[in-house]
């Protein structure tokens, strides 16, 4: 017991001398709270309007790994309550402004930042331009503004143009950063600009400013150059309009100049300086348009030229006269016609001789054309050579084309007439080749590429020649001849216009061609029938040619089909082959209608060989009067009280109907419903009819009278009613499908 008591008594003492060493809390128990800490730390941002937002703290627990929620005990304020409102947490945006939430609990405290803005509710575009633009434009007119309503209230305006999304539909055409555009190509692109949620667009076009470049050198376009390693710079413009009306502009200094081979030739403003031998393809591009010239550049005494150039055609006795030049040094170049070494491949087809350089000719080759075919010549000097092919044609004494006359659409091409020539045995050479073809007037006729282009409609003749080559003596007596051909150009038909039904034909007989009108491009209308081409589909019929015009004839039943041709269109219409019709039957020959009433008249035809055939809705039914009655292929239909006569035929067999349109009896009244009467005595009754157009009228004389009792009482035609003996009778009297009853009483 004692030793017990000696322990426990020194438990006490060290647990006393443990606490005055260390402060309480070192020793704090578990589960109490360290820290509380919100959910997410991030301000948070919100807009007037908006649905309330939940906040959530959370404690950092004394020997805990984990947190507790404790967003309901917390205690929660806010720095500007008419800023934002918090109630346990949760956030309710107020109006425009910055307001500090504090969260407390257990002497803990967490703060977080809450923003509150309007929200943005429209989202505009201004620009300077309408969205059109052009490659060039200075940068202020390719701004674009970008303007938001909301934010520190709800009308207030704010620029937006660095915060929004901007993005192009293409980016081929344009591209757009921050509200700037940068035109890239010719094209059409949406302009996109996004911020808030809110999203705005505009479409933009760009155009070319400049429709195409033309490279010159000495005013004069030039396509291709040929220099030598150290000739002198050759100086290029570039010239572009804007429209075809505009005056010329000179934009080598604002042209992007470009060389494909710098080692070759170097270019700056269109400056071009050569280095070495070989190609280069000089370019010059501006604001989307540009324009290339090939230049090719030899070494000195490697380039020779014969004049004229390129390929040449002679007639058998003609001759030209030919140079050879040769550039023999920088920037100079020197006719060496008479050192060149000058070659026919058949000198029996073409000759080639030099010349003797003299004071009545320059040093010179004469190439003569000796026989029909081909040579190639060539000259040679210096290791370097230049040839061309020669051809060589027979005497020609006349043109021929192949066509006098030509006939086009408007807007259509066609190729070139052929032209032969007329040898001297009379046998024929194709020369279409060497033809040169003018027009009298290119707004109706044009000779564009080797093609015959139509303009307008009307008239117009083109005229070929011989190509004048340069034939230096003796030309042929041919190269004088020319071959013309009438052009007629005509609009275009849009559709032909023919019958609507079927044409009919009867065996045997002959019946004019459909009336056929053509719609023209422009409108206009043009009856056709005289000049339209007809082509039966099978041998049932056949086209005959009469002194009147053409006809068709039907051979044989059945049906078939006329294909007529126009121009440019064709139309069918079907045709039915039938026999001759001898006599038709119309059931019924005469109508009693009621007003809006209807009824079909049927019609059988019988034909010459005894068959019989339904042709009520072939009949082309006319009404006298449309005001009273219409007809409708077999159908009539009354319109108002009268008569009418309908008239139709087939095949020049006429028929006609009477129609009587005659109102509908609605009711029938007696002037007596009952009589008392003595035996002998008489009495005389009175019937008026009412019909359905309110009309009245006595119709007693027209009822049908009948007695149930004879005996009892009689009646007459008249309406008269006679008591024979005591009793009673019913009197009846009918008209169509309406009855009238008298009661009589005999006494």
């Amino acid at each position: 017991m004692t030793v017990y008591r000696k322990t426990t008594k020194m438990l006490l003492i060290m647990i006393l001398l443990i606490a005055a060493a260390f402060p309480v809390n070192v020793f704090a128990a578990t589960g109490d709270t360290n820290s509380i800490e919100f959910e997410s730390s991030a301000k948070v941002e919100m807009t007037v309007g908006q649905t309330p937002k939940q906040l959530k703290v959370y404690a950092n627990l004394e020997g805990s790994s984990s947190k507790r929620d404790v967003t309901a005990a917390a205690v929660w304020t806010s720095s500007k309550t008419d800023v934002v409102r918090v109630v346990n947490g949760l956030l309710t945006p107020v109006d425009t402004g910055t307001a500090i939430i504090t969260a407390t609990y257990n002497n803990a405290v967490a703060t977080l930042e809450v923003s509150v803005t309007h929200p943005f509710k429209e989202l505009t575009l201004e620009r300077s331009s309408e969205g059109n633009y052009k490659l060039g434009d200075d940068e202020e007119t390719l701004l674009v503004k970008a303007t938001a309503v909301g934010g520190e209230s709800a009308t207030a305006k704010n620029d937006v143009t660095e915060e929004a999304e901007w993005s192009s539909s293409s980016t081929g055409v344009l591209t757009i950063s921050k509200g700037q555009i940068t035109l890239v190509g010719e094209g059409t692109a949406t302009i996109t600009a996004k911020y808030k949620g809110l999203t705005a667009t505009f479409k933009a076009v760009v155009q070319l400013p400049y429709s195409a470049l033309v490279l010159k050198q000495s005013g004069k376009e030039v396509k291709e150059l040929e220099m030598l390693v150290g000739d002198n710079p050759v100086q290029l413009t570039a010239a572009t309009k804007a429209t075809a009306d505009s005056t010329e502009e000179n934009i080598a200094d604002k042209a992007e100049w470009t060389s494909s081979s710098e080692n070759v030739a170097k270019v700056e403003d269109g400056k071009i300086t050569v280095s070495s031998a070989g190609k280069a393809v000089i370019t010059a591009s501006y604001l989307g348009v540009s324009k290339s010239v090939d230049v090719y550049v030899r070494a000195p005494y490697e380039a020779l030229l014969l004049d004229p150039s390129g390929d040449q055609s002679l007639f058998l006795g003609e001759s030209l006269q030919v140079k050879a030049e040769m550039r023999n040094a920088v920037n100079s170049t020197v006719n060496e016609s008479a050192s060149a070494v000058w070659t026919s491949d058949n000198a029996l087809n073409v000759t080639v001789t030099k010349n003797t350089p003299g004071a009545a000719v320059d040093a010179s080759a004469t190439v003569a054309a000796k026989a029909v075919g081909s040579a190639v010549i060539k000259a040679e000097n210096l290791g370097v050579s230049k040839s061309f092919k020669v051809t060589v044609y027979p005497t020609i004494t006349e043109l021929t084309a192949d066509k006098t006359e030509l006939e086009l659409y408007t807007a259509d091409s066609a190729s070139l007439p052929k032209v032969s020539g007329t040898k001297l045995d009379g046998t024929k050479l194709d020369i279409s080749a060497e033809m040169e073809w003018t027009s009298a007037d290119e707004d109706i006729a044009a000779v564009k590429d080797g093609k015959l282009v139509a303009g307008e409609a009307g008239t117009v003749t083109i005229t070929g020649k011989i190509k004048e080559g340069d034939v230096s003596s003796s030309p042929a007596s041919i190269r004088s001849a020319s071959v013309q051909v009438k052009v007629t150009v005509q609009n275009k038909v849009l559709v032909l216009i023919g019958p609507e039904d079927a044409f009919g034909l009867v065996i045997g007989e002959e019946k004019s061609l459909p009336q056929v009108t053509a719609v023209l491009e422009n409108g206009d209308e043009l009856d056709v029938s005289d000049t339209i081409t007809w082509e039966l589909s099978n041998s049932n019929a056949v086209i005959k040619q009469t002194a009147s015009g053409k006809t068709v004839k039907g051979l044989i039943k059945g049906s078939s089909s006329l294909k007529g041709t126009y121009a440019n269109k064709t139309i069918s219409v079907p045709v039915t082959i039938e026999q001759k019709v001898v006599k038709l039957l119309v059931e019924p020959a005469a109508l009693e209608l009621n007003i809006k009433g209807s009824k079909t008249i049927k019609v059988t035809g019988t034909f010459s060989g005894g068959k019989t055939a339904n042709f009520s809705s072939s009949m082309n039914w006319v009404s006298s009067n449309p005001e009273i009655a219409t007809v409708k292929g077999s159908s009539v239909k009354a319109v108002a009280e009268g008569t009418v006569t309908l008239t139709g035929s087939y095949q020049g067999i006429s028929a006609t109907v009477k129609v009587n349109v005659v109102p509908k009896l609605s009711k029938l009244t007696a002037s007596e419903n009952k009589l008392a009467l003595s035996p002998g005595g008489v009495k005389s009754v009175v019937v008026t009819a009412l019909y359905d157009t309110g009309k009245t009228a006595n119709v007693t004389s027209a009822v049908v009278w009948t007695s149930s009792k004879p005996s009892v009482a009689t009646v007459n035609a008249s309406g008269t009613i006679t008591a024979v003996s005591k009793g009673t009778a019913s009197i009846k009297g009918k008209l169509g499908n309406k009855t009238v009853t008298v009661s009589v009483s005999v006494k």
